[in-house]
């Protein structure tokens, strides 16, 4: 089955508070790159996985309405939401089940954007 999902922009306000809040957060390294028209915050992934990065634009503008992007903190949540709101980040819903899917979190980003945090057991 083809994967539907390829890619996706967050977008952000500041990109160098954007990175430092991502990279608390998912516990990795969010990479600056530097392309002729334009800078990005490269979220890591492998050559299968969905690929994403955070970007500033004078047309795009975060948000905590619409589409509500689901990150990895599988056995760290409670870590990552400590991590969110110590960056910036806002809790706006605690930790819950979603039925045989795990536990998440919704947080609002460093930038303004509404983002969930998933994993399938509550703690470690």
């Amino acid at each position: 089955m083809p994967r539907y999902a390829v890619w996706f922009d967050i977008p952000v306000h500041d990109l160098d508070r954007a990175i430092a809040f991502y990279s608390a957060v998912l516990a990795v390294e969010v990479k600056r790159e530097s392309h002729p028209s334009f800078t990005i915050g490269l979220l890591p992934h492998g050559d299968d996985d969905v690929a994403g990065c955070l970007f500033v634009s004078g047309d795009t503008k975060p948000s905590a309405e619409g589409i509500l992007l689901y990150f990895n903190a599988n056995g760290r949540l409670e870590e990552a939401v400590a991590a969110a709101e110590s960056r910036g980040g806002r809790l706006l819903e605690p930790a819950h089940p979603i039925g045989s899917f795990g536990f998440r979190a919704v947080v609002l980003d460093s930038e303004g954007n509404r983002i969930a945090l998933h994993s399938e057991r509550l703690v470690a």
